[in-house]
């Protein structure tokens, strides 16, 4: 017989494809199989995509928005329409061939060097030595970032069996950089405060490290972790130390310059050797773009692939991909131009005042949910404290009342919004809603609050946190990507 568990992971499983599947018809969209014979007017192929975008524009409404995260400029106005003008200008270049496109090569660098004198590099920095190139997006960053350590602890130690170590709380991007490039991963616990310390980290130290890993901030609980006592302790045992600002690189420097409280996290700090930050986050440029860092060029020189006996010629690439759009390169050069300081500060002045509404707003009227940890900026985490609220049937509830999409979390169920440009006036009204949520759920009767819980996705979540077997949960994940990547 199947046990009880696999059982309902299979259940799941086909409930999810059929509810997508009917989800999917009912949107009433055709779905493309095979290449027209004929190609298809210009006039009708934008009347068909304008009808696609309608399905996801009701979440893009600025200042409005019910989305945590996700989107992180406004959807109008003049920031939005210049960028959309600058990937129009540029759509053709490739930095592949800085040759024939220079303007795309000179502004990568510029988006790099921008980048570094912002934490801590630059002409006048405490390392002006900091380098780097732009990427894909965070994954690639840390992609690369963890390829270049592995790589450089091989020459420098001659290590051939690298392990890393990473809190629970880092970016999933680590788990797919220790498969790709066969790294042994250390998971450890955070600490109460939901921070990574050195401490921790110590105790899974060994001869085959060949990287520590910080997150400034945490993706699921919006704190930064222990990267002052991290760094130092990577130092003083030869271990590169990369710091995971991809959420933060582009806030938490404006955080600090605002007079608020932020614990040191870039290369200020002795023992970073490189950093991951998003232009396409708190940067808000087009998305598909990142920036990768890195104390020194030599560190950064084994991101790169060079092939020397091609018969196609001498070939060299900066990092993963080898053509890479120029339009999005130029669409952050332009952002970060057009914004400025005084624009980041204004821009994270709203989300701190935003975070501090919700924090506030929880503490003070909502004593069935619990903040977890001291957000350092706009992402704030917070799960139940009473039997009668499940927290992933009140992420239901308010999906299905108002349109809200949070993030759920585990280990400790808990879900989370992070405040962007696009959504910052919205903590208010996402008090009420909790506040309304939370007194629904606890006048249910059992019967109803029981069968709340068989509904939306709180019985997947619920299943996530309880199951032990995680090659079952792995598997449910499997059909669900299997079933997104269905036309």
């Amino acid at each position: 017989s199947i046990p009880p568990i696999a059982a309902r992971i299979k259940s799941e499983k086909a409930k999810l494809s059929n509810q997508i599947i009917a989800n999917r018809a009912a949107q009433g969209t055709e779905r493309l199989l095979s290449l027209p014979r004929r190609g298809t007017p210009a006039v009708e192929v934008l009347s068909e995509l304008r009808k696609r975008a309608a399905r996801d524009v009701q979440l893009l409404r600025d200042g409005e928005s019910p989305l945590s995260g996700a989107v992180y400029m406004p959807a109008r106005g003049l920031h939005r329409a210049l960028l959309d003008d600058v990937h129009r200008l540029f759509s053709l270049t490739n930095p592949l061939h800085p040759d024939a496109f220079p303007s795309v090569r000179q502004m990568e660098a510029e988006v790099v060097a921008v980048t570094a004198g912002l934490l801590g590099g630059g002409l006048g920095g405490a390392n002006p030595n900091v380098c780097g190139a732009m990427t894909s997006g965070g994954t690639e960053s840390i992609l690369s970032a963890v390829k270049a350590s592995r790589d450089y602890m091989a020459q420098r130690k001659g290590i051939r069996k690298p392990e890393m170590i990473i809190g629970v709380s880092a970016h999933a991007a680590y788990w797919k950089a220790a498969e790709y490039f066969k790294i042994k991963l250390h998971v450890v616990p955070v600490g109460r405060d939901f921070r990574l310390s050195a401490a921790a980290v110590r105790r899974r130290m060994n001869r085959n490290t060949v990287l520590v890993v910080a997150s400034a901030p945490g993706f699921p609980h919006g704190v930064v972790d222990d990267v002052q006592g991290i760094a130092r302790l990577a130092a003083s045992s030869g271990v590169c130390c990369h710091v995971d600002a991809c959420l933060g690189g582009f806030c938490l420097p404006f955080v600090r310059k605002l007079g608020r409280r932020v614990p040191p996290f870039d290369f200020r700090v002795r023992g970073v050797t490189s950093m991951s930050v998003d232009t396409h986050k708190f940067g808000m440029a087009h998305k598909g773009t990142s920036v990768v860092l890195y104390s020194c060029r030599e560190l950064r020189t084994h991101q790169y692939t060079r092939v020397t006996d091609w018969s196609g010629g001498l070939y060299i690439s900066p990092g993963l991909a080898g053509s890479r759009p120029g339009a999005l390169i130029a669409s952050a050069w332009a952002s970060l131009v057009h914004l400025g300081e005084e624009g980041l500060m204004a821009a994270t002045s709203a989300i701190l005042a935003a975070r501090d509404t919700l924090v506030q707003g929880i503490a003070n009227q909502i004593p069935e949910l619990e903040v977890l940890g001291e957000p350092e900026m706009g992402v704030v985490a917070f799960r139940s404290t009473v039997r009668e609220v499940d927290i992933f049937v009140l992420n239901d509830w308010l999906t299905a009342n108002g349109g809200w999409h949070l993030n759920a979390l585990q280990a400790p169920p808990a879900l989370h919004f992070c405040f962007t440009a696009m959504n910052a006036d919205m903590a208010g009204p996402l008090v009420g809603a909790l506040k309304r949520g939370v007194a629904e759920l606890k006048a249910m009767k059992p019967a109803e609050a029981k069968a709340a819980a068989t509904r939306g996705s709180a019985p997947i979540y619920g299943l996530a946190n309880t199951t032990v077997d995680r090659d079952l949960v792995g598997e449910f994940l499997v059909a669900f990507q299997d079933v997104m990547l269905m036309p």
